[in-house]
């Protein structure tokens, strides 16, 4: 693989998916922030965080070397699971760090006994759609709908 950063070809390195720690927030935030410029008061990624925490802790990130790389969040509500906020640094895409993400989340979903698992896409993200149906997505006919309340 080559870095762009220093033109040298990378050993790719194995790395395994772990569960989130609090020490972690910092470093998973900003990687959201980079990812995903969208989020809105009520929906920050420390928010996100501290609030899912609250449920359970199908929070997973790969680290390299004391950096947050990718992330992948998962919620089973026993009848079906989904994933969130599936994330890979700028510098390290390609390398299929995604894919390993999903995959470690789903096979966790399956242990739980979970057997569909669902994700949402904003409107007009082709190449993400295209990275999940890569990975078997299939597009359904649906209509997402949400109600935000007030505090």
């Amino acid at each position: 693989m080559r870095d762009c950063s220093t033109g040298h070809t990378r050993q790719p390195t194995i790395m395994t998916p772990r569960k989130y720690t609090e020490d972690d927030e910092p470093r998973v935030a900003a990687l959201w922030r980079a990812n995903f410029p969208d989020y809105t008061g009520y929906n920050t990624p420390e928010a996100v965080l501290r609030a899912k925490r609250l449920v359970d802790d199908h929070i997973y990130v790969l680290e390299d070397d004391g950096e947050i790389i990718a992330t992948c969040m998962a919620g089973y509500d026993g009848h079906r699971g989904w994933l969130y906020s599936v994330a890979v640094a700028a510098s390290r895409q390609g390398e299929g760090l995604g894919r390993r993400m999903v995959e470690f989340a789903i096979e966790r979903l399956r242990e739980l006994g979970c057997v569909k698992v669902n994700l949402q896409i904003r409107g007009g993200n082709e190449e993400v759609a295209d990275f999940y149906r890569r990975l078997g997505f299939n597009t359904e006919d649906r209509i997402s709908m949400g109600l935000i309340l007030d505090p």
